[in-house]
């Protein structure tokens, strides 16, 4: 039984884990402390108006925010993620799609080793488990968790594929868009697959016919699952914000540097935190295997490791991230094809944390089956194991540990420590308390909300549109570039007064928020957060002109009056950490 025990430690650890994180988010709930940057304020509320519209499935219809655009602009319903928003609450369905997310990871990991290595694969059991479990728990970006997870899974399919095609497989790799998104992913498959086509062609000096069929299916399979954005992309025929956004035109010393940066650290929305362990061990072999074949003058090996295949791979999706702001190269590609202007073609990176600890790992399977000389080689090989298993579980606790931007369990714990233990009040919001929805549903009910087009002041837009406000404002990173200079004249006097929010609006204008007129910003998810200069500088002539009518404000504004709003309603809810504002704009004070 001991034996057996100790054969399955990663098993146990793994249900252990999984049992853990359950319960920690039964027993708060949504007290937990989920991230607020490009979730909380983006994905989550669009999934949330999509449920209180009952918009998933529909056609022909706009949703509430940013003055009404079109939902085939919102994320497909024929995605994983999006129907679990259409089954569940919000916060539920957003824990089980981390949940899901680790199972995906490891299952696709396991059936990928299991296909790459063979018979041999039962010597590998633990390293291929703490492999998918390592790369499903990394915090990526949460919207995209299954996307990043299920890349695996796409190499199962191909590599099955290649070896041996059948019209099982090819409904398999069909279906697979389900859990992938194009944008991030998808393109990029298609284009390695693309490489990989090419490349076995000329090696092989045969056409790798099962892999161009592949091809062809997983990009209609893709066409399929998010028609939606095709239809935007290809035939919506308005010009959006993509098209005038400003892009950063480098030098070569600043590429380099970047892309360096890059390799080094990662980006927030892919933060693989493989500069804490991995990379290092990762580097450290990359000498040491190569440095063997030179003194052994096995040159040819260096060539065919597949260890090496990944060093390069990382080393060419940074060098992609950094060309990407070489504007003359950028533009080359926006002028051969015309519909990836805008495109941010450097999302190669995406694909570096399953390279990163594909690579990690990789190694310590070879460890595995590492010997030196041939006394004792049983008991090297027994100790080489244990180290193996000890440098995985510290990656798990390296990725656990770290207080990266998405790492909402770190977050819940620590926090939730700190309330329960040392009985301190975290400024930070919470889940719940950043969306408030009962006291928000008790202000709609008290002013009559009827569905008014409104703004947010000193709250994220999102929190309106959350709890069932249609915004002028918001957040979407693909709306008419029309609207956005309309919106412009709205929050034009703010602009003029603060050159950094002039460019930030400007120059990206994914965020059309209401700005200050001396502060940077005025959201934060602190409940302590305060401006000192609490008036508002808005065209209200051009709010009324979009149909605005309420301004939800989180501070009592300290020039309504001559800005034309007039306050119809204060609240200050001992539960909320919000005070609340009400404005309506004009002369109009029915509600």
């Amino acid at each position: 039984m001991k034996k057996r025990i100790i054969g399955n430690w990663y098993v146990i650890f793994i249900g252990a884990f999984l049992l853990s994180v359950s319960a920690v988010y039964i027993v708060f709930g949504e007290s937990s402390y989920i991230a607020v940057h490009d979730n909380l304020d983006l994905f989550m509320a669009q999934f949330g108006m999509l449920k209180n519209t009952d918009s998933f499935f529909s056609h022909g219809v706009d949703v509430p925010f940013l003055g009404g655009v079109t939902r085939d602009n919102l994320p497909s319903e024929l995605s994983l993620y999006t129907l679990l928003y259409f089954l569940l609450p919000p916060f539920a369905a957003y824990i089980t799609g981390y949940l899901l997310k680790v199972a995906i990871s490891l299952a696709s990991v396991w059936m990928l080793a299991k296909e790459w290595y063979g018979e041999d694969f039962v010597k590998y059991r633990p390293m291929a488990a703490m492999m998918g479990f390592c790369y499903g728990i990394l915090n990526l970006f949460p919207a995209f968790g299954i996307p990043f997870a299920s890349i695996p899974l796409a190499l199962y399919l191909l590599l099955r594929i290649y070896r041996k095609p059948s019209v099982k497989l090819y409904v398999l790799l069909f279906c697979y868009p389900f859990f992938s998104y194009f944008s991030y992913h998808g393109f990029f498959i298609l284009a390695y697959l693309l490489a990989g086509i090419i490349w076995l062609w000329i090696r092989d000096r045969k056409a790798p016919v099962s892999l161009m069929a592949a091809l062809v299916v997983l990009g209609l399979g893709y066409v399929f699952f998010e028609y939606r954005l095709f239809y935007v992309m290809l035939f919506g025929g308005v010009e959006t914000i993509r098209a005038t956004m400003a892009e950063a035109d480098l030098t070569a010393g600043e590429i380099m540097a970047q892309s360096a940066d890059v390799w080094l650290h990662g980006m927030f929305h892919a933060e693989s935190v493989h500069d804490k362990l991995v990379l290092w061990i990762c580097a450290g072999y990359f000498f040491w295997r190569n440095g063997k074949y030179v003194a052994e003058r096995k040159y040819k090996a260096i060539f065919h490791d597949v260890y090496n295949l990944l060093m390069l791979l990382l080393v060419f999706n940074s060098v992609v991230y950094g060309i990407y702001n070489w504007g003359a190269f950028r533009r080359m590609v926006e002028m051969l094809v015309p519909p990836l202007k805008g495109f941010q073609f450097n999302r190669t990176v995406f694909f570096s944390p399953f390279l990163w600890y594909g690579a990690y790992f990789m190694i310590l399977q070879r460890m595995y089956t590492f010997s030196f000389g041939t006394e004792g080689r049983e008991a090297i090989r027994r100790w080489s194991r244990w180290a193996a298993n000890g440098l995985a579980l510290a990656a798990a606790a390296v990725i656990l540990l770290t207080p990266s931007r998405y790492n909402d369990l770190f977050f819940t714990c620590k926090n939730k420590a700190l309330e329960i233990i040392k009985g301190k009040e975290i400024d930070e919001m919470n889940f719940r308390e950043f969306y408030s929805c009962d006291l928000f549903e008790k202000v709609k009910e008290d002013i009559g909300y009827e569905g008014e087009w409104s703004a947010a002041y000193g709250f994220h837009p999102a929190v309106l549109e959350y709890n069932g406000i249609a915004t002028l404002d918001g957040y979407l990173g693909f709306y008419p570039q029309s609207y956005k200079e309309d919106f412009r004249r709205i929050i034009a006097p703010a602009l003029e007064r603060v050159e950094a929010s002039r460019a930030y609006y400007d120059d990206w204008g994914a965020r059309a928020y209401l700005y200050s007129g001396t502060d940077l910003s005025v959201v934060s998810q602190f409940k302590s957060f305060t401006v000192e200069d609490k008036d508002i500088y808005i065209d209200a002539g051009a709010f009324a002109d979009l149909g605005g009518k309420y301004i939800f404000s989180r501070f009592e504004l300290g020039n309504a009056d001559e800005a034309g709003l007039h306050l119809i309603k204060a609240y200050e809810a001992e539960e909320a950490p919000y005070a609340v504002y009400v404005y309506c704009c004009g002369s109009d004070m029915a509600y």
